[in-house]
């Protein structure tokens, strides 16, 4: 876990962790949410929609984000204030995902900082996109 201050964030400043999603991951995430989308539980109902199985749940992927931000950058200091992402391609089982943030801004009124975020695939394609405000201890 990393430990970045406020004063240590600088635009620039990038981490990066991956991932692997699995069947197990999407299992828990069903079992939070409740969400039986048939696109998400029912791997031929998702190959009659034109894919090759079950697609991630978009929020999956994107729950990354709070562990870029809490874990990676900035680490421990951090409470999110808000997360804005879209999501540009499917995630599927079984993709290693590279989720990777950038600080872009740093604010010391109200001890913020916005970090771009970006997950890509194993193929290197961007799936998801975001923004990221954390806060910080100064």
């Amino acid at each position: 876990m990393n430990h970045y201050t406020l004063a240590e964030m600088v635009p620039g400043l990038t981490e990066e962790f991956t991932v692997t999603v699995t069947a197990e991951m999407m299992e828990a995430f069903q079992a939070i949410t409740g969400d039986v989308s048939p696109i998400h539980i029912d791997a031929e109902y998702a190959k009659g929609r034109g894919y090759p199985g079950r697609v991630v749940y978009g929020m999956l992927g994107a729950s990354f984000f709070s562990t870029l931000a809490g874990v990676y950058l900035p680490g421990e200091h951090c409470l999110l204030h808000g997360v804005e992402c879209k999501f540009a391609k499917p995630v599927f089982i079984g993709d290693t995902l590279t989720v990777k943030g950038t600080v872009l801004r740093v604010s010391e009124i109200g001890s913020e900082a916005e970090i771009k975020a970006v997950i890509t695939n194993q193929n290197g394609q961007r799936v998801t996109r975001g923004i990221i405000k954390a806060g910080l201890a100064k």
